[in-house]
């Protein structure tokens, strides 16, 4: 996984073209960063994922393109383009790239 200086501010962009697919990698950009929570964009090649974690953050995921499976507390989902799933704090969570995939995620520290 490879990151980025956080994106400028102020500047309007393109989200799908910010972060390109590499073959046989997870690709991922910062947007932005706090101590409340950050804002990633990721790219998974097919068959690319993240074991199984768990984060202190609340995380909103959006499916930019493609298709993901998505295990939250060991409840596998299917998640497409165009669909968000929220992922709670300290709950056990991986991702599985059914087929390539990019996704925007938005964590957010609960209190």
């Amino acid at each position: 996984m490879e990151g980025k200086a956080e994106t400028e501010k102020g500047v309007p962009f393109s989200l799908a073209d910010t972060v390109s697919y590499a073959g046989g990698s997870v690709v991922s950009k910062t947007l932005l960063k706090k101590d409340v929570g950050n804002i990633t964009l990721f790219s998974f090649d097919s068959g690319q994922g993240l074991t199984e974690h768990t984060s202190p953050f609340d995380a909103v995921v959006y499916i930019m393109d493609g298709e993901a499976e998505i295990t939250i507390g060991g409840k596998a989902q299917i998640v497409t383009a165009g669909e968000m799933i929220i992922m709670p704090a300290n709950i056990s969570h991986g991702l599985q790239a059914i087929k390539r995939f990019k996704m925007l995620l938005i964590m957010i520290r609960g209190s």
